[in-house]
């Protein structure tokens, strides 16, 4: 009887899943990825291969090669996107904003109000519903199931860049990045309040709450949720709000908002994190009908994915995005602008 010993962990938040598999005492000298079609489930050959030469397969903590003979107690690490779960992606012509494109991958900068993958009361209009029109032989999505091309993914009402592979290579090389935490991010949010410090680093574990399972709450004592790094920097102090750059270290659920909200600045208009009612200043007169005013601009929270940077799969150099801030985004860093500046 084997005594290989499989441990899956599933990253919600990046789309992959990590296994480390420790060969049994017994095991016979036969090729990593005949070894790994045998004990991966759901694993094709080709996405097995692919994984082995983006690097996203180690044995020993170290890349090896397909050709590579497993041996007994040889502990194997890999991640790979996980398999479809949805049976039928249905095409939709929905205009996307194509910030960059070539052979192997693609940018799009998605808008506020559009969810990014099918779920349970959002099966159509998302962006995999149109990228599946508007692209076919998206990797992991053959005959419209699947989750065509979707590395990473970003919350329904927050705005952004997001990168998408086209081929199964680059899916595999991209969705190591994240894994390794070596992906760029930045985001721009307009926060409650004026930290006390200009550039700052919030570290806290990042998990589901025990309240409510919709909500993430951040355990700085590590027990419960995933480790969670957020760098911050003030761009812009407003008095009563701030607009602050945020650097990604670590990619979980809603980790910047509830980061922020966890120190005491709730992004503004966030309404699953506290941030859609006067959190600063006065609640009546001028004041109060100006940031309402600010409140019906914005659909969903101050949060934009403003830039994304990460090694190409195929050049292997290093390539950078950035995109502007929504005109309604601006447009209400402008109020307050004109606000503070004639008190």
């Amino acid at each position: 009887m084997s005594e290989d010993n499989i441990e899956i962990t599933s990253e919600e938040d990046d789309l992959f899943e990590h296994y480390r598999i420790v060969a049994d005492k017994g095991q016979g000298l036969v090729r990593l990825d005949k070894y790994l079609n045998l004990h991966v489930a759901n694993a094709s050959r080709t996405k097995i291969q692919n994984g082995i030469e983006a690097e996203a397969v180690k044995v020993n903590g170290l890349p090896t090669k397909a050709s590579y003979k497993v041996k007994p107690l040889d502990v194997i690490t890999l991640s790979l996107p996980e398999p479809p779960r949805d049976t039928e992606i249905i095409p939709e012509n929905i205009p996307l904003e194509i910030v960059y494109e070539d052979e192997v991958l693609l940018i799009v900068n998605k808008p506020t109000g559009m969810v990014v993958h099918p779920a349970f009361g959002n099966w159509t209009g998302t962006l995999i519903n149109a990228l599946v029109y508007h692209f076919q032989q998206l990797p992991t999505g053959r005959n419209g199931e699947g989750r065509p091309g979707l590395v990473h993914r970003i919350d329904k009402d927050t705005s952004g860049l997001l990168v998408i592979a086209k081929t199964e290579f680059a899916m595999s090389f991209l969705a190591k990045q994240f894994s390794d935490h070596t992906i760029e991010r930045t985001y721009n949010a307009l926060i409650w309040g004026e930290p006390k410090e200009e550039k700052g680093t919030i570290t806290g574990n990042v998990g589901r709450s025990v309240r409510d399972r919709r909500v993430m709450d951040v355990f700085p004592d590590g027990s419960q949720g995933k480790h969670a790094v957020t760098h911050y920097e003030v761009i812009k102090p407003l008095r009563y709000v701030s607009l602050v750059k945020c650097n990604l270290e670590t990619g979980r659920t809603h980790q910047i908002r509830a980061h922020m909200k966890h120190i005491g600045h709730p992004i503004f208009n966030d309404t699953t994190y506290g941030g859609d009612k006067i959190l600063r200043g006065v609640s009546n007169g001028s004041y109060k009908a100006m940031v309402e005013n600010c409140f019906s601009m914005l659909p969903g929270q101050a949060l934009h994915a403003k830039s994304l940077g990460f090694t190409h799969p195929t050049t292997r150099q290093w390539i950078q995005f950035d995109t502007d801030l929504p005109e309604n985004f601006r447009a209400i860093i402008e109020k307050w602008e004109n606000y503070v500046n004639y008190q």
